[in-house]
Formats: structure tokens, sequence, C-alpha cells
């Protein structure tokens, strides 16, 4: 990095260090440099001040400036780079204008709401193409060529390739977001390819949580004379965050979950799991107590995923289950308490969980689950944010009260994932294996007598459906 971008830096962080108390107080979007129909924007969205990132990002990206943005999640980095992308069509509206690439569909999404919600009074045009929707409908919506394109890499190379008429020959801006998971997620390759067919003479922003070697690559690769802005140099949490641990056995750790969950009730929680099988399963376990609990992975269709999703967001659902699928970028703020239930692999995988909550200002709490298995992942988290983190206070003997209950509510669910799997090799690979149709708000089946289908109309299984002991024999 040259001398000029070391100096933008420090010019950067010298005006946020520098005003009084007063100036900061008064800073507003206008101040920033933002058009008034666009203040408007996000007043009506209820921002009503610029985050930190936005105060950094906000008048060098209006001067015209590529970006490197490095912020923790949760810090307001969508609209860092929203609104200078919907100023800049303002003053020369142009059709495929702009590229956001996410790694995920569901942040894709997300993204999509945002700059419609900014762009609302311009009319603005979004298209939305990812993976696990349907080919020819989002071809149909490129034909009608948006203003701004917000894609997963894999699905929009297809489209690349494959949908006749469609370019990005007369794109002006390219953004990345999360742009460490992007490469984390192997998507090098796709990265590469669309590179190669954008104009070089473009603006581009490269926004992500962390720094990695892959990501200063990128830089290298996408970048022309970049301004490096930094919320947060190291990794961390934001201040707004309560973190706790819960050191338990492996085998209560269900019961444990519930026991939480029944002494913060009323709150809003978001559960991670490492695995799709095990989210489905505690979201049958849970589903089986009595909980309002709604899963979202991988292995489910697109239309359920956003089904799942919305139906949280609207407070339909006050638990979500989900894999590492939902720890990126999603913004729902509602969301009061984060549960690891499985320790994340990765260490900088935490801070994106944990920052599901205390979005924006608001306070929030999280709670890992620590086994006798966890302790050296436990301890990689700990070092990597520089904190110790105090344990979460809960009654043993009143959460094993619940351990009859679990287990039964266990055994219930194991047989369901099993039914549900078998249904699922029947109907093949291209239907969804989610369950997610069964109706959360009636009493699961699962709890009535059941006749096991060896016997049934058997002699070993008498009039009232309970078999004999010749039966069972």
């Amino acid at each position: 990095m040259d001398t000029q971008d070391t100096e933008d830096i420090m010019t950067s962080k010298d005006q946020e260090d520098g005003p009084a108390l007063s100036e900061e107080q008064n800073l507003t979007f206008e101040s920033l440099g933002v058009v008034p129909e666009l203040c408007k924007a996000c007043t009506d969205l209820k921002w009503t001040r610029p985050s930190k990132i936005q105060e950094q990002v906000l008048p060098v990206a209006l001067q015209g400036r590529d970006i490197i943005g490095l912020a923790e999640t949760g810090s307001g980095k969508t609209g860092a780079f929203a609104i200078p992308i919907i100023q800049a069509l303002l003053k020369k509206p142009s059709r495929l204008f702009a590229l956001v690439l996410t790694p995920t569909r569901e942040l894709a999404y997300q993204i999509s709401e945002q700059f419609m919600a900014l762009g609302a009074a311009l009319e603005l045009k979004c298209a939305v193409i990812v993976g696990g929707m349907d080919m020819m409908t989002q071809s149909l919506a490129l034909a009608k060529k948006p203003h701004v394109v917000i894609a997963t890499p894999g699905r929009l190379v297809d489209h690349l390739e494959n949908t006749k008429g469609f370019s990005l020959r007369m794109l002006k801006y390219l953004v990345l977001d999360e742009a460490d998971r992007i490469l984390n997620m192997d998507f090098e390759k796709e990265v590469d390819t669309i590179l190669k067919v954008i104009p070089k003479d473009r603006r581009t922003y490269l926004f992500s949580a962390t720094m990695t070697q892959k990501v200063q690559k990128l830089e290298r690769a996408s970048l022309s004379d970049p301004v490096r802005l930094e919320v947060s140099s190291k990794y961390q949490t934001v201040e707004t965050l309560q973190q706790y641990y819960l050191l338990i056995p492996f085998k209560h750790k269900d019961v444990y979950l519930v026991h939480i969950l029944n002494e913060l009730a009323g709150n809003s929680f978001i559960i991670f799991c490492n695995t799709c099988n095990n989210t489905q399963r505690v979201a049958l376990l849970l589903r089986n107590l009595g909980f309002t609990a709604i899963p979202l992975h991988g292995q489910m269709g697109q239309a359920k995923r956003l089904g799942a999703l919305q139906k949280f967001k609207g407070r339909q659902r006050s638990i979500l289950i989900a894999t590492d699928v939902a720890a990126r970028g999603l913004d729902i703020p509602h969301v009061d308490v984060v549960l690891n239930l499985d320790l994340p692999t990765h260490s900088k995988d935490y801070i994106h969980r944990v920052g599901r909550t205390a979005r924006a200002g608001r306070s929030g709490r999280s709670v890992s689950f620590v086994t006798q298995y966890d302790v050296e992942l436990y301890q990689r988290i700990e070092f990597l944010i520089g904190k110790k983190l105090p344990a979460f206070e809960v009654n043993e003997e009143l959460a094993m009260i619940l351990n009859e209950r679990v287990s039964e509510a266990q055994r219930i669910a194991k047989i369901e994932l099993a039914e549900a799997a078998k249904k699922s090799r029947k109907r093949g690979p291209d239907e969804d294996n989610d369950t997610e149709e069964m109706d959360l708000g009636r009493k699961s089946k699962s709890f009535k007598p059941r006749v096991d289908r060896k016997f049934k109309g058997s002699s070993g299984a008498n009039k009232s459906g309970f078999k004999s002991k010749r039966g069972r024999r």
C-alpha cells in the first residue's frame, strides 16, 4: 500500500478521534455528502446517524475511490456501499450498473431488501441471482436489465456462460461483501472468472470482517489504488454483547438447552449447530417439547429456507436453529440471545455467529456450550477475542428435572428423523428433506399412542392397540 493510502487511513482515524463529542452527535448523512433524496430514505429506515464504518467509508466512496472496509459484523457495512452506488446512479442512470457478490443466498436477499428500501423513491430495480432457484426465471429478470445485481458467485458464472445476451460489460461498480467467507467457500475460481469479464475501469469495494491472506491476494488482483478503512484492526465483538460460556457434560447438552430456553422465555433465539442433521434433530426435539422452533440449513430447498427466515423475522417463530449458513450478515434486529450449541471449528466463525445479536448499538447475549470434548476449541476462541468469558449461571438440580422429558423427546425426534430420511430416499434427491411442512401450532403426532407396524393387524396386537406378551415375543 502506498503513502497516499496510509495518509487516508490516518486522516480517517484522526477524524474519528479528533472532533468534540458535540460534533460527533451532530454528524449526519447530509454532512458526509449524501444527497437529500437518500438522506430521506435513511430517515425512513430509522437510520438516525451514520455508523462508524459509514462515517469513514461514505466521504471516501463519494470521491470515487476504491475501498477496503474492515469492520466487525453488524456495523452497517451494507449501507456504506449501497448509498454511494445509488447516489452515483442518481447522477448517471444506467442499467446493469452495479454487481454485489455475497457468500450466501440469505445474505443476497437481505442486501437486495436494503437496496430496494434505499432506492424506493427512485424506482431502483434489483435482481437476486442465487442457487436453488429457477434459472429461467432468473434469466428473464436479467433480460430486464436491472440497475443492481446481487449474486452468489457460482450461479452468476452459470448465467454468464449459459444465458444469451447477458453480460456485465457496462458495469461501473463491483462489491465483494464478506470477502473472506466468499474465498473460504472455494469460490476463488468463480471470482477470477467474473473479474475477467467485467470492465477494468470501475469502482471496487471490498468489505470483510477479517483480513486473511486470500483477501489480500484478491485485493491486489481487483482493486486500484484502494483506501483501507478499519473500524477495528483485531478480531473482536461489539461492546454491547454480553458473552458467557457453560461447561456441561456432553450427554446433558439438550437438557441444559431446554432449561435455558425456559429460563429466558420471551426472548428471541438463534441456536447454532455444526451439521444439517443436528440442526434438524434439535428442531424436532424442541417442537416435541412445545417450542416454536424452525430449522435453517443447506439441505433445505431455497424456497423453504426463505420461508423459514421470513417466519423468524416476522416473529411467528421465536427460535431459529441454524448452521453457519445464518452466521454471516443476516440482520434480524429482534434477536436477543445466540446459543452456540456446537462450538464452531473455526474460531473466527464465533465472531460472526454472536454478531447476529447486539447489532447496531443494541444489547444482546450469547452462551456457548462447552463439553469435555470442546475445551481446546473454546480456549482458541478466548485467545482470538482476547478476553476470558464469565460462566453462565444455571441451577443444575432444576435443569436435571427436565432429563426424563427431554430423553423422551430425543427418542421421538430420532424416530421422526429416520422416517423423514426414508421418505426422502423414496422421493429422490430433488425434493426437500426438511420438515417445516409440519404444523407447529398443533401437537406433534409423536405423542399419540402408536402401534408398531410390524404387529399391526396381527394376533400380536389386541383391539385397544396395545401389544400382548405373545406379540412382543
